[in-house]
Formats: C-alpha cells, sequence, structure tokens
C-alpha cells in the first residue's frame, strides 16, 4: 500500500497497529486476532490456525503443525 494508508486486520478489520502478518498466508492481523503456534511459535491468524483440545489443553497449532498433531 501507499506511504500513509493504514494496514487493516484481516480478521477484524481494524486497523493492524503492529506490522505483524500470518506467517501461513501473509494476511496483516493485529494483536488480538494473533494466535501463537504452541507447537513451532510462529504468529498465525484465526483461519491458518487451530484449537487442539488434546489431554494437555488447549494449544493452538498452525496448519503446518496441526497436520503432525492427529
Amino acid at each position: 500500500p501507499p506511504m500513509g494508508v493504514s494496514k487493516a486486520c484481516s480478521s477484524c478489520v481494524r486497523t493492524a497497529d503492529v506490522k505483524e502478518a500470518c506467517t501461513q498466508c501473509d494476511q496483516f492481523i493485529c494483536q488480538n486476532c494473533s494466535r501463537l503456534c504452541s507447537c513451532c511459535n510462529t504468529v498465525t491468524c484465526s483461519l491458518c490456525s487451530t484449537i487442539d483440545y488434546g489431554d494437555v489443553g488447549e494449544q493452538v497449532l498452525c496448519n503446518g503443525c496441526s497436520i503432525f498433531q492427529v
């Protein structure tokens, strides 16, 4: 985007203050909507991550790690 144009969060469409992007789809996400993968510690958006309700409790897994946790 051109200089001075704010980047909107792909999840909540609010302005993303932090220049954070999902490592899976490269969409901009704000701090409230970003999720940290419990396995590889990468930042993902809600569309590119799943929550595993396993024996250990809730764990956020990015799409890359979730295929190995079946």
